[in-house]
């Protein structure tokens, strides 16, 4: 292989190495997808050898660029341009690709790949993760920009495929993202015309380019994939439209140089096979041995971006100490959101609630909260999909998140505190899957603390951004309301029934159902304060007692996932009933009724199976003894899951079916979640697991 001579030899030279490296990956795997990466490597390599502002020597520096492959099975075009600039994922890695315990899995994942911003390949969720990750730059920039300081200033740019925009998660956020005009959001559309199992125009046919102008997005055509002057002229053109997100439609060719399998469905999932690697070789001038070459002068210019980047971090940080210098209060506000610091002092306005036998919802509890805290929890920021009204989670006075030319005519920003980026009410619209993704993007980009709101039933529209929110270990706290058949009339198709089980289902996310008003404020505490984890918080639209906690135990022992709320005599209880959220004031009432028939009762409120499993054995079984079989679980939602805390002789009060239409009071009563159905189901388990028990007496 000849020494390049000119520009366009050694890029050439850079982009067949990143291409070539990549199909040996998954020719050695015997598993991926090389089609993206022989097609998309020019616009790749022009973007991040270019453009992109980064630091491979610190992949967190803060005022970075952001890329994101939403095309996550063509992560070995990832993996291939950070080993080449110089992260370190050094080549056993590479060669290592999709095999156990390596760092190259099969897409990319954020926290185990340096460089890697977001988890993707369930396709679209990239797409929508960029759009909340450009939000928080342009939140950051409105906030903390002073003149003459501009400290945060920076792009996300995508690369994202044929499948990212057939998924409605990416029109629900492009729609957003053009009504926000995110002008620093900038999207290279991977346009080869090749899905897994056809070719596009088998169900592909819209008009991508005006579909993304409709919705408010500068849009540009590259005619050739290969053509690096124009996709370099393309971005610039991005670049400079500061009032529009931007995305590029490049026409490609997957499997690019593939003699027989390039512009076929047969170079999308699946290795080329060694004589086809081959035969690609020979076909672009690359050696075919020996594999995974990195010729010494396209690896010289890859790694420029080491001592580039290092530069630009550093003046970064240089102009981050003048900062300091001018604006300290703002500088030392953000510089704990940088680093994820909460300010200690952040809860000090909330006041405990009163005990009151009518109580009040735990969806008001939470907003009531929520006013309380925010103004001392810089970075907080949300909104809910349009349910404002409803899950009691706008921030007063706190403002919109809009572009402030969209405030035009409009009184509704302007009664809330006005129109602009630094405002921290999300308007998502009725959009709950782009919502919890861009959730997502907001947490990864690093700086803030978003929450999401809609009702519990809705969750369903947002578990692929929870389940990727739980694997990224990212803090994204989710307000759902309306938690159970309770919120009566709407019927069925909005009563949750399934959706605790299903919420308990997706590891590493913390659910939290609160019993009453001060429970909520200990949730709250929870959601703030647990790093690393999403956090659902799922409340009560119906008023729930507010109980008196001079008589019952602190709310705030919610930190433990369960606790003893009212013991029996001695602490020797012959019946144990756990509940969680609204169904705590029924065990609460039928602990009372029980009494008077001399029945040593312990009432256990569980309003988070996932904290309590963390506590110790010993810590648990003081909670649920072992010796005590009969054992009552109560929850509005579907049994699955309780028998692990009831035993094999317990049983659980629950709704395993759908709802009805009728006022909530009605609902409980016909579902059997009264005092008096606890009660009689008590005595009969008495009954059944101590023959001897001889109590009698009518309830």
């Amino acid at each position: 292989m000849s020494t390049p001579t000119t520009t366009a030899e050694l890029d050439q030279l850079c982009i067949n190495t990143m291409r070539f490296l990549s199909v040996d990956a998954v020719q050695k795997a015997d598993s991926g997808h090389p089609g993206l990466p022989l097609g998309a490597a020019p616009m790749a390599y022009v973007l991040w050898t270019r453009f992109l502002k980064h630091n491979p020597s610190d992949p967190h520096w803060f005022n970075r660029d952001r890329f994101i492959l939403s095309a996550g099975h063509g992560s070995m075009l990832l993996y291939s341009l950070l080993h080449l600039t110089g992260y370190d994922i050094p080549m056993e890695q590479i060669k290592l690709f999709r095999q156990w315990g390596s760092i190259t899995p099969g897409h990319p994942e954020r926290g185990l790949v340096p460089g890697v911003e977001v988890t993707t390949g369930p396709l679209g969720q990239g797409f929508a993760n960029g759009v909340g990750i450009a939000m928080a730059e342009a939140y950051l920039a409105a906030q903390y920009n002073k003149p003459g300081s501009t400290i945060i200033d920076h792009y996300t740019y995508a690369l994202v495929s044929d499948g990212d925009l057939m998924e409605g998660v990416a029109a629900e956020a492009a729609s957003l993202a053009g009504h926000l005009k995110l002008g620093k959001l900038i999207y290279l559309y991977d346009d080869n015309r090749i899905t897994l199992a056809s070719a596009t125009p088998v169900t592909f046919t819209e008009n991508h380019e005006e579909r993304f102008r409709s919705y408010g997005w500068h849009t540009q055509i590259v005619a050739d994939g290969n053509d690096l002057g124009a996709i370099d002229s393309a971005i610039r053109a991005a670049q400079a439209d500061t009032e529009r997100p931007s995305i590029i439609l490049i026409r490609t060719h997957i499997g690019y140089g593939s003699p027989n399998k390039q512009d076929t469905c047969a170079a999308h999932g699946s290795p080329l096979g060694e004589d086809e690697v081959k035969l690609t070789k020979q076909h672009l001038g690359w050696p075919v041995e020996p594999s995974f070459l990195v010729p010494e002068a396209a690896q010289t210019h890859f790694r420029t971006a080491v001592n580039v980047g290092s530069k630009l971090s550093a003046a970064w940080e240089a102009q981050f100490i003048s900062y300091k210098e001018k604006y300290q209060e703002s500088a030392q506000e953000l510089d704990a959101l940088i680093h994820g610091h909460i300010p200690i002092d952040w809860a000090k306005n909330i006041a405990p609630f009163p005990a009151d036998v009518k109580g009040i919802a735990t969806r008001a509890a939470s907003g009531k909260v929520m006013q309380a805290f925010y103004p001392l929890l810089p970075g907080f920021i949300g909104g809910s999909a349009d349910l404002n009204p409803s899950t009691f989670t706008e921030l007063k006075d706190a403002g919109n998140f809009e572009n402030p030319a969209m405030a035009i005519g409009d009184m509704q920003g302007s009664a809330t505190g006005g129109w602009s980026y630094a405002g921290r009410n999300v308007q998502y619209g009725v959009r709950e899957h782009a919502m919890g993704s861009i959730s997502n993007g907001l947490a990864a980009h690093g700086g803030l603390i978003p929450f999401c709101a809609t009702f519990l039933t809705f969750s369903d529209y947002m578990r692929p951004p929870m389940r990727l929110a739980a694997l990224m270990e990212l803090k994204v706290i989710y307000v759902f309301t309306h938690d159970s058949i309770a919120m009566g009339e709407d019927g069925p198709t909005h009563q949750p029934v399934e959706h605790l089980a299903a919420l308990r289902a997706i590891p590493e996310l913390i659910m939290i159902r609160p019993a009453d008003a001060n429970e909520t404020i200990a949730a709250w505490h929870m959601a703030v304060e647990i790093p690393k984890k999403p956090v659902a918080l799922v409340l009560s639209r119906q008023n729930v007692p507010t109980l008196d906690r001079q008589q019952y135990a602190p709310a705030d022992h919610l930190r433990f996932g369960a606790y003893i709320l009212a013991d029996a005599p001695q602490g020797n209880p012959e019946l144990i009933l756990i509940a969680t959220g609204s169904e705590v004031s029924l065990i609460v009432a039928a602990q009372e009724k029980l009494k008077a028939q001399n029945i040593a009762v312990r009432i256990v409120s569980m309003p988070s199976w996932e904290l309590f499993d963390a506590q110790t054995p010993e810590y648990r079984d003081n909670i649920i003894p072992a010796n005590v079989p009969a054992r009552i679980a109560v929850e509005a939602g579907i049994s699955q899951g309780w028998h692990r805390y009831t035993g094999d002789s317990g049983e659980v009060i629950s709704i395993d079916r759908f709802g009805a239409s009728a006022p909530g009071p009605v609902m409980l009563r016909e579902f059997g979640f009264t005092v008096d159905h606890i009660c009689e189901r008590a005595l009969a388990l008495l009954k059944k697991t101590s023959p001897v028990y001889e109590k009698t007496g009518g309830l």
